[in-house]
């Protein structure tokens, strides 16, 4: 499920905090970065319960509602259309969700009823959520795109779930971002998806490939690692009118990020490493990182090129594809 892009950004994300914390053994990085993986799947779990919750908290307010001692009419004739969005029942129908779910110990109804009901109410209150109910239309495609909407929208600033998983765990709050866009993804793509469909893993399917990515993770930590003090002098050296010490951290780790993908990874073409990183620096630095590290990793691959420091192997090193 993770493509690479989301794997650098795992590593990004504990080589900076294996930096700041002053930590001097790599294994024990590498450790953290593999655990804060793992975490980053239970999140993806709790985020998809959360959703299938949405429709279960409104299934129970409907029920509630017609057992009123003088109901009105909206509550006896509810609109059921978000009770009866096939992409929430979808998913909480399918076995390995059930069974993703159990093993967690996920229990919104007698634990945390209240951080999905602050999220109902705010819900119900939008546009996108007063349109959806009001549409005549009704399809699969518009069931989805809701859910989507939804996420894409209000997920980032609801600070009910963001709070809530501060407190279950600091891998959480870290990667709460990280896991909206996953779930937009996934969403977004479901195809064929039914009651004994697999979720999606973290690593790919496939063995090798799961080797793969297992490995490409844990040799760019520690490529990254051993080359540090190397890597940031070049970048020193090639960085005119900027001073070592004037580049943020963020910055300083993408660029030697980049740099032992150049030469270290002799699979992974030129291009497609800077193309990565220079995507990630625009979500995880300053306003003005995209062009800076543009500019630093476009001068230094040719120099390194040039010094035959860059030997690159494989078919396709030079398209512009996606590794």
């Amino acid at each position: 499920m993770l493509n690479r892009r989301f794997l650098r950004i795992k590593v990004l994300q504990a080589l900076y905090a294996y930096i700041e914390s002053g930590e001097s053994n790599i294994n024990n990085g590498v450790k953290n970065l593999l655990e804060s993986i793992d975490k980053l799947y239970e999140l993806f779990i709790w985020q998809l319960s959360f959703l299938v919750e949405t429709k279960r908290y409104a299934e129970n307010k409907i029920t509630e509602n017609k057992h009123k001692y003088i109901p009105t009419y909206e509550d006896l004739h509810p609109n059921l259309k978000y009770v009866n969005n096939r992409l929430l029942n979808l998913i909480e129908d399918n076995v390995d969700f059930k069974k993703q779910e159990a093993a967690l110990k996920i229990n919104w109804a007698d634990d945390h009823q209240d951080v999905v009901k602050k999220y109902y109410v705010m819900m119900k209150d939008t546009p996108e959520y007063k349109k959806y109910m009001a549409a005549k239309t009704d399809s699969f495609a518009e069931d989805r795109k809701f859910i989507v909407t939804m996420i894409t929208n209000y997920f980032a600033d609801l600070d009910v779930l963001q709070d809530f998983y501060e407190d279950k765990s600091i891998y959480f709050c870290d990667d709460y971002h990280l896991v909206s866009s996953m779930l937009i993804e996934f969403i977004s793509k479901m195809k064929n998806f039914d009651v004994n469909s697999k979720l999606p893993s973290i690593y790919k399917e496939d063995t090798a490939e799961k080797n793969a990515d297992e490995k490409f993770i844990q040799d760019l930590f520690r490529e990254t690692m051993n080359h540090y003090e190397e890597f940031g002098q070049l970048i020193a050296d090639n960085t005119n009118n900027w001073e070592k010490e004037r580049i943020c951290l963020m910055d300083m780790i993408i660029l030697k990020m980049a740099l032992a993908e150049f030469v270290c990874f002799p699979f992974i073409p030129v291009k497609v490493s800077m193309n990565e990183y220079i995507e990630i620096s625009k979500y995880f630095s300053t306003p003005k990182s995209k062009i800076f590290v543009n500019g630093i990793l476009d001068k230094l691959a040719k120099k390194l090129t040039e010094a035959g420091k860059i030997k690159k192997n494989g078919i396709g090193l030079l398209d512009n594809k996606i590794f």
